[in-house]
């Protein structure tokens, strides 16, 4: 059965499709904005170590916040944590657009409200990830699961090429349309029915950890991608391949960020329909290769559709990761602990993610974007050879529906 038969979850969709497009067309514009205002006054090394310091103003306070967080969506009403969350972001919107009204606005508001965003997500995505399993049946959350994929990428494929495109009309524009978009989700989210909070005693975040810990396979598939991404991920380099090496503005921006989620949403798009049965390890290796590969082919672009097509390339195989990870996390994560077990996921992913873009920005600033790109893309390779050997557990994992064994602390 399909999960749109479910009001509830017909509501959870619009809503993480509303945020995700706000969300990514945010990012995209703030990135953008940030590079620009350096670039205008600065080397083209100095503005790619501020770019860089865009991600860590987001990670930051992901890390310190988000597994409290999970404590957190484990003892009270999820839903009202994600709409505490989205209704943050959405305030973080309108200052967004206050500050854009002014041509040349302070570097300094725009990293505070940066953090700000990066507060705000710590607590919707691990709320968000924990309601959605409970508003399916078990046996159709894998299908749920890889639908929500499809909303995320499709707003973070919408998302880019829209701020870039309402950008280049007022720069306060795009996050206008943000905080709209913010209020839909939000709406969304109040039509689902409240459920009472799960009796998860007093929720301590440590045993998120442990759990991550004694399982193999999550462990392995959750620090595979910290480890990939950190070291291939590209995005904080396309404001810099935009501008100075392919010369295609803020048009050619927003495609570029767009091009990964248009490859990943395809892939969503087959596993609603033909879901991962066998080999899920093997499976898993060669996507997170075919991701590095991809990263280096992106460095090496010296046109808009070969970075393009890279970028799609490696968006396709990152979304197995994903789908793997996700599955694997919400179909053997105990209800009780959801909050916490995606708090340490979202730790990993956001790591993978604002670390990675100050990795490549400060790299960037040191060796130049070309050579920091594709000696990324080149580690990341080496490292899925190396899980591949540390993790045998997840290389021979067969089925994602069969739960795996928890090895126990002594």
């Amino acid at each position: 059965m399909s999960p749109f038969a479910y009001p509830a979850w017909r509501h959870f969709f619009v809503a993480r499709l509303s945020a995700t497009l706000a969300q990514m067309m945010m990012v995209i514009v703030l990135g953008w904005q940030v590079y620009d205002l350096a670039r205008s006054t600065m080397p083209l090394s100095e503005a790619a170590f501020l770019l860089g310091l865009v991600g860590l103003a987001q990670f930051l306070p992901i890390v310190l916040l988000t597994l409290f967080v999970g404590s957190v969506v484990d003892r009270f009403d999820r839903r009202w944590t994600a709409l505490a969350a989205i209704l943050a972001e959405l305030l973080c919107a309108a200052a967004l657009a206050l500050l854009s009204l002014d041509p040349s606005p302070a570097l300094g508001p725009l990293f505070l409200v940066a953090a700000l965003l990066g507060a705000a997500r710590a607590f919707a995505a691990p709320a968000l990830t924990a309601i959605a399993p409970n508003l399916v049946p078990p046996a159709v959350l894998p299908t749920a699961i890889a639908w929500s994929s499809i909303g995320f990428q499709a707003g973070a494929v919408l998302g880019p090429v829209a701020g870039g495109l309402l950008y280049d009309r007022a720069a306060a524009l795009p996050h206008a349309v943000a905080g709209m978009l913010f209020l839909v989700a939000l709406l969304a989210l109040l039509r689902i029915p409240p459920r009472k909070p799960v009796n998860a005693g007093r929720a301590a975040v440590i045993e998120g950890l442990r759990y991550v810990r004694s399982n193999e396979v999550v462990l392995g598939a959750i620090s595979l991608d910290l480890a990939a991404v950190v070291l291939a991920g590209a995005t904080a380099m396309l404001p810099i391949y935009a501008r100075d090496i392919l010369h295609v503005g803020s048009d050619g921006l927003g495609l570029m960020r767009a091009a990964p989620a248009i490859g990943a949403a395809l892939v969503a798009a087959i596993l609603t329909r033909f879901p991962l049965r066998s080999g899920v390890g093997w499976k898993l290796f060669a996507s997170v290769g075919v991701f590095s590969l991809f990263t280096m082919v992106f460095g090496l672009s010296t046109s808009l559709p070969m970075a393009v097509f890279a970028l799609a390339v490696l968006g396709a195989a990152d979304m197995v990761s994903v789908y793997v990870r996700a599955s694997l996390i919400q179909l053997h994560t105990p209800d009780p602990m959801r909050g916490r077990v995606s708090a340490v996921s979202l730790v990993f992913i956001s790591a993978s993610n604002e670390l990675g873009e100050f990795r490549a920005g400060t790299l960037a600033a040191l060796i130049g974007p070309v050579a920091a790109t594709v000696l990324g893309g080149a580690l990341a390779l080496g490292v899925t050879l190396l899980w591949a050997w540390r993790f045998p557990g997840l290389r021979k994992a067969e089925r994602l529906d069969v739960p795996v064994a928890l090895k126990q602390e002594g």
